[in-house]
């Protein structure tokens, strides 16, 4: 309990370091970071046509439009070198992203090798610790500067006009190479010790939990120093467990989510050879997670050629 006053008090401290508001995004210094495309020559731009919406799916867009001007991550054009139409997506509960087709940008710059780290090796990176804060920042990707020279080329059409992207856009091609590399600079005397962080996802971990005030306002300083704002709606402070990229983690280390593993405990045992080898290739795809419940609700062995218990 007398931790988690002293996470609380953390966060009051620290309540800068949230985008409360599209214009507390004030970006990062473009002397530590700057998106660039480095099209190939040889790719001539392309204007796409514009595509119609309706009126209701217009509105949208135009709503979308309005945000990304008042943050500054957006702004009118004349003369576009590359057009790419908007594209709306539908998202859970009835709401829409708006996107921008990139691909024919896309396909005219080289692919950024930078590496990302590999998910096993973030699994078991929470056992043994006591807490975890798990974090994701505000509109990550708009936090970085494009490179001036490719602005123009980072336009997109709608029915009230074209506007450019002043700064990183998402579905941009290299986007992720871009903002891991971002990190992996800025958080880098931390990695490995008290965080782990995989693109705009990034997670404290102590093993005790005293300490974890301690690692969160070490971390909380560099998000200031650089200027990198928090989503305070999508992140968990001083917990024992949550999601992380899409496993969920605690101090036991990486568990199945209950409700993606349904359909593998629900699923019946093989009854013969064909089946059981369909199963295997089923499990190859989980092999790093360790589902502790398979061994109550489901058979353990089977004859695969008579389908009976052994």
């Amino acid at each position: 309990e007398e931790a988690k006053k002293e996470i609380t008090l953390c966060l009051q401290r620290n309540g800068d370091i949230f985008a409360w508001t599209p214009q507390d995004l004030e970006g990062i210094d473009p002397q530590v970071i700057t998106h660039h495309l480095n099209i190939y020559r040889s790719y001539k731009p392309v204007k796409q046509k514009k595509r119609h919406f309706g009126p209701k799916k217009d509105k949208i867009i135009q709503a979308e439009v309005s945000k990304l001007m008042a943050a500054g991550h957006i702004k009118e054009i004349q003369f576009p070198e590359w057009l790419s139409n908007v594209v709306l997506v539908s998202k859970p509960g009835g709401k829409w992203r708006m996107c921008i087709d990139f691909r024919d940008l896309n396909e005219a710059c080289p692919k950024d090798f930078y590496p990302l780290p590999r998910i096993d090796q973030l699994m078991d990176s929470t056992s043994g610790c006591e807490l975890l804060s798990m974090m994701d920042a505000s509109q990550g990707y708009h936090q970085i500067m494009l490179a001036p020279d490719d602005r123009k080329k980072v336009s997109f059409i709608t029915s009230k006009g074209t506007f450019s992207y002043v700064a990183m856009p998402f579905s941009l091609k290299n986007d992720g190479a871009t903002y891991q590399r971002l990190v992996d600079k800025i958080f880098r005397p931390q990695i490995g010790r008290n965080m782990k962080v995989y693109v705009d996802d990034m997670l404290v971990k102590s093993k005790k939990a005293e300490e974890h005030v301690k690692d969160l306002e070490e971390t909380f300083s560099v998000l200031r120093k650089y200027k990198l704002k928090l989503n305070q709606a999508k992140c968990a402070f001083g917990v024992e467990g949550g999601r992380f990229v899409g496993f969920m983690m605690t101090q036991r280390g990486i568990e199945a989510n209950s409700l993606k593993i349904k359909a593998i405990i629900d699923m019946k045992a093989p009854t013969c050879l064909n089946e059981a080898q369909k199963t295997d290739r089923k499990n190859s795809c989980t092999k790093q997670i360790h589902i502790k419940v398979y061994g109550k609700e489901s058979t353990v062995l089977q004859d695969v050629k008579k389908g009976r218990n052994i």
